[in-house]
């Protein structure tokens, strides 16, 4: 950062810790007893020549696209529009990644930005598509089509891992894979279904790079179909994807609608690990159940080994309230852990079994009513991790939970058009809100004296939710001026995290 900027950030925070320091611990109300929040009546006007906006880092983000190619390479390969009136595929694509960036939900607040002079200053643009255009634009897409944007999309995913200053290749690859409902209240929706659950709607397949949090595929299928389908063939993209990208080591994870047998001897023959959950069917569970009890050697969580019995565990009220009014009651009192080899009727070779058992007690009241095992299994074919590490890894992969729960918070995984190909267009497009937000943490530069604390910084906005992004980096109030051949984006408020976006835009 500057030092101009940095004297400045320093008032803005010198300034808000002086207003926030007397009221800390308490203090007494305001005279005549009044409340905090109060004040003068509003009087609202309209600016004359100055334009502001609430969305004043989008700027930032719009430099980000443009530096690393994105809209170049979406022109290039995209090809749905044959001429340009005025827009090119690329304004499309950005115009609805940008609206869920500025806080938008719906296709129809693209409207509030199309009508806004200064967003539009923002982004160098003199219009932007409208709502309407925007669904037209994609219902244009078919499968192929889709597929070029995802393409393109990865291309550019590629330069920026090349580009970061973090050592994102040097790691294992940790490929997630998992399917998601998406329901919808339409009636008229082509392709839509009854889930499993009863839900109208449609069930995407996601599979993601746990490292960075990145979407790699998101492909949209209709609610009836089970979560494998397709799953094979975009998993072997995936790899094909990291390996161009220079990962050396990559492992595959999924839960147990993902263990699939047939192809569990191509990608062990390719070098590619994998550790999937298994289901414990009976014959699973009678091998389970004939292990040598030496076999079996307790597992220990690794917050147990942090923290022993020096952590105080709050009250867990649910289980407090389920014992009070008799409902059964599944206690968890031990984990271990044992392992054998497993050849499955779909391949040629045999695999490692891990077995999870669980002693679970089952109580009514303060009455215990009994105990039992329940097992889990994960099929793997790596035998240097202990089978410690094996549940470890596929613990983790439960974060992919966390992404999914990202994308439908941001209305990426969102069905708002009517046919499956068109909300499969939207959800690729949309998601690239999401990997724009990577793609920042990705490129913040990291300073050889200051290691450390930038590679934490860099790891805090990856780990950051969209909505704290927004907040944080994307929605600060900012008066924008456009003179001759120069933007100047002026903020008009304090932020903590100002010095982390000053340190991304010197990096360019």
């Amino acid at each position: 950062m500057k030092p101009k900027l940095r004297r400045q950030w320093e008032r803005g925070k010198t300034k808000i810790l002086q207003r926030l320091a007397p009221l800390i611990g308490g203090t007494e109300p305001r005279q005549r007893g009044l409340p905090e929040l109060c004040g003068p009546r509003p009087t609202y006007k309209i600016a004359g020549r100055a334009q502001a906006i609430a969305c004043g880092g989008i700027a930032a983000i719009h430099h980000l696209a443009r530096r690393v190619g994105l809209p170049q390479q979406i022109d290039a390969e995209l090809g749905i529009l044959k001429r340009a009136r005025p827009y090119q595929d690329s304004d499309h694509v950005l115009n609805i990644a940008y609206n869920l960036l500025c806080g938008g939900q719906v296709l129809d607040d693209i409207e509030v930005r199309r009508n806004d002079g200064a967003f539009l200053d923002a982004v160098g643009a003199r219009a932007i598509p409208d709502p309407t255009t925007a669904g037209d634009f994609c219902r244009r897409f078919d499968a192929e089509a889709i597929w070029r944007l995802i393409t393109a999309i990865n291309e550019v995913r590629l330069r920026v891992w090349k580009m970061s200053s973090r050592p994102v290749t040097s790691e294992t690859a940790r490929i997630d894979v998992d399917g998601s409902l998406v329901p919808t209240t339409g009636e008229c929706k082509q392709g839509m279904d009854l889930s499993h659950k009863g839900s109208w709607g449609y069930h995407p397949l996601l599979i993601s790079l746990a490292n960075t949090g990145e979407p790699l595929f998101i492909l949209n299928r209709s609610g009836s179909r089970p979560s494998f389908e397709g799953a094979p063939a975009a998993l072997d993209q995936a790899v094909a994807l990291c390996r161009r990208a220079g990962f050396s080591d990559i492992l595959l994870r999924g839960d147990t609608d993902f263990s699939m047998t047939a192809h569990l001897d191509r990608w062990d023959d390719a070098g590619v690990r994998f550790v999937f959950g298994h289901d414990a069917n009976p014959p699973f569970v009678e091998r389970a159940e004939d292990l040598h009890p030496g076999d079996f050697g307790e597992l220990c969580r690794k917050a147990a080994k942090l923290f022993g019995n020096k952590r105080t565990k709050p009250p867990r009220f649910k289980e407090e309230i389920v014992r009070e009014r008799g409902y059964l009651n599944k206690r968890l009192v031990a984990e271990d852990t044992a392992e054998f080899e497993h050849k499955p009727s779909r391949a040629k070779r045999s695999y490692r079994v891990v077995v999870l058992r669980k002693f679970i007690e089952e109580e009514r009241g303060q009455l215990n009513v009994g105990t039992n095992f329940r097992y889990f299994f994960y099929i793997t074919n790596d035998r240097d991790l202990t089978q410690e590490q094996i549940v470890a890894e596929s613990n983790r992969r439960c974060d992919q939970e966390n992404i999914l729960a990202q994308l439908k918070g941001s209305r990426a995984l969102h069905a708002p058009l009517n046919t499956l190909d068109a909300n499969w267009a939207y959800m690729v497009i949309a998601s690239l809100a999401w990997t724009l937000k990577a793609w920042f943490a990705l490129l913040l530069p990291i300073v050889p004296r200051v290691r450390d604390k930038h590679l934490l910084d860099q790891q805090r906005v990856l780990r950051m939710e969209f909505r704290s992004f927004l907040q944080r980096f994307i929605l600060i109030p900012a008066q924008v001026s456009l003179h001759a051949r120069s933007l100047i984006i002026r903020l008009l408020a304090w932020r903590p995290e100002l010095p982390l976006l000053f340190r991304f835009l010197d990096a360019f």
